[in-house]
């Protein structure tokens, strides 16, 4: 693990890509379709490419052979996304991509191992955003409010900022992912269908949402006890699902033309907000006592601050970019999923030892019924130069999850550097992280770490 991690440090110290916010982008990818710019399409497209070397969690094997540590290469995330407006009231999203392609998996269906539709090849490529939106109210520097409806596959899922926080512009190399409580459950990759309702009153911006949650068929395990039921995602016949979220935004004012929060505006702008959110979905999980299923609502909320501001001198172009957010889910008794992001690991049969709890490979317990405070921070660091070789910005952020499912709560940190290679649109980034490591619900051995690096490119 120290060799690469030596290798990548080399490299990235060696690297000379002049430009620091790219001078060539302006207004990106746009073609209007009349001389005054009202109507036009814009395009993003962008590639995160990640390189890993990581602690596996006993009881892990890759390739049939039990391995203790992994170093991998893999695509995070490849997306292509397309917003139009042919009048100023009326606009239309689409946003498709792949996600978490690995050496092992991520792979379409097929054949196994190295054939032609091997796990790990040839991924199946989705849609993430498919929406219509109508401007009934629309924004105007003399009214102090403005009020868009709209339909389809969204993001506008309330809850917190990070729920709905964009890609391309994380402080911390990603997002912790129990931002998004329902990933790939009863949510497509973070998004239901249904209705939306987003805009502002002031400088209090809103976003409500009314949903049908996609279908969960999980069985609950049955338990003679009640206070050992276990909640699993079924939710039956389906009843709609409510979420929201509201920020009061005291200083600068962000844009709301797409439902993507930014995570750092690298000492850009000046912002500080203050959020509510909250998710509910009736009978969304089910628990079995005695052979009996009950039926369980889900209950989540959240609230949240987030800063970006430029410090010092102006010259020196320095920022603080700081988050923190709490969440209280509520899924039903002892509700606990791990999730392993871009896990290479199986299961180990020939394992002797006392296997994780979590299961093999890099995953931890992640999202559950209980409350996780989580924490962020980064510092632009002073550069006087016009054009710098590029900006660095440290970080840091702090994990603490108390959930019912296990006995002993957990902490954890991850610790790196966002290299600003041309603003956020080209730039490496580095992280240490750890996780906890459970063996039984009452029992933590410890935690396990890993190291990542990110390049990143969007246009």
């Amino acid at each position: 693990m120290k060799h690469h991690v030596y290798v990548i440090l080399f490299f990235l110290i060696k690297t000379n890509i002049f430009g620091q916010g790219s001078s060539e982008y302006g207004s990106g990818m746009k073609i209007n379709f009349d001389d005054n710019k009202s109507k036009f399409m814009r395009i993003i497209v962008w590639n995160q490419i990640w390189f890993r070397s990581a602690e596996m969690n006993p009881g892990t094997m890759i390739g049939n052979e039990p391995a203790t540590t992994a170093s991998d290469i893999g695509n995070r995330r490849l997306r292509f996304l397309a917003y139009s407006q042919l009048t100023p009231r009326f606009m239309i999203v689409t946003h498709f991509g792949i996600n978490n392609q690995t050496f092992t998996n991520g792979g379409a269906l097929g054949s196994s191992g190295t054939g032609g539709y091997g796990t790990g090849k040839k991924p199946g490529l989705f849609i993430h955003d498919a929406w219509n939106e109508y401007a009934v109210i629309l924004p105007d520097n003399n009214k102090k409010i403005n009020l868009t409806i709209g339909g389809g596959l969204h993001y506008y899922m309330g809850l917190s900022r990070m729920t709905m926080a964009s890609t391309l512009n994380f402080l911390t190399l990603d997002a912790p992912i129990f931002n998004w409580p329902l990933i790939e459950n009863s949510d497509q990759f973070a998004r239901q269908i249904g209705l939306f309702a987003k805009g502002k009153i002031g400088k209090l911006e809103y976003r409500l949402s009314h949903n049908k949650p996609f279908a969960t068929n999980l069985i609950p395990s049955n338990v003679s006890d009640a206070e050992k039921a276990i909640a699993v995602d079924n939710n039956g016949r389906v009843k709609w699902s409510s979420s929201g979220y509201f920020d009061y935004q005291f200083w600068e004012q962000e844009a709301n033309t797409l439902p993507f929060k930014v995570g750092t505006y690298v000492g850009t702008k000046k912002v500080f907000n203050i959020g509510l959110g909250f998710y509910k979905a009736s009978d969304a999980t089910k628990s079995s006592v005695n052979n009996s299923i009950k039926s369980h609502d889900m209950n989540l909320f959240a609230t949240d601050v987030f800063l970006d501001l430029p410090v010092g001198k102006k010259n020196k172009k320095m920022a603080i970019t700081a988050y923190s957010v709490f969440y209280k889910y509520d899924f039903g008794p002892n509700y606990l999923r791990n999730i392993g992001i871009m896990n290479i690991g199986l299961n180990d049969p020939n394992f002797n030892g006392n296997r994780t709890l979590a299961g093999p490979g890099n995953a931890q317990p992640t999202i559950g019924t209980g409350n996780i405070w989580y924490t962020q921070a980064g510092f632009l660091l002073p550069n006087k130069a016009e054009k710098p070789i590029m900006r660095i910005q440290p970080f840091g952020a702090y994990t603490y999850k108390n959930f019912e499912a296990l006995d002993l709560p957990s902490s954890q940190f991850d610790l790196g550097i966002n290299f600003l290679l041309d603003g956020q649109n080209a730039k490496i980034s580095t992280q240490y992280s750890t996780r906890p490591v459970y063996t039984t619900t009452a029992t933590k051995i410890g935690n396990k770490s890993e190291f990542l690096v990110q390049l990143q490119i969007y246009l």
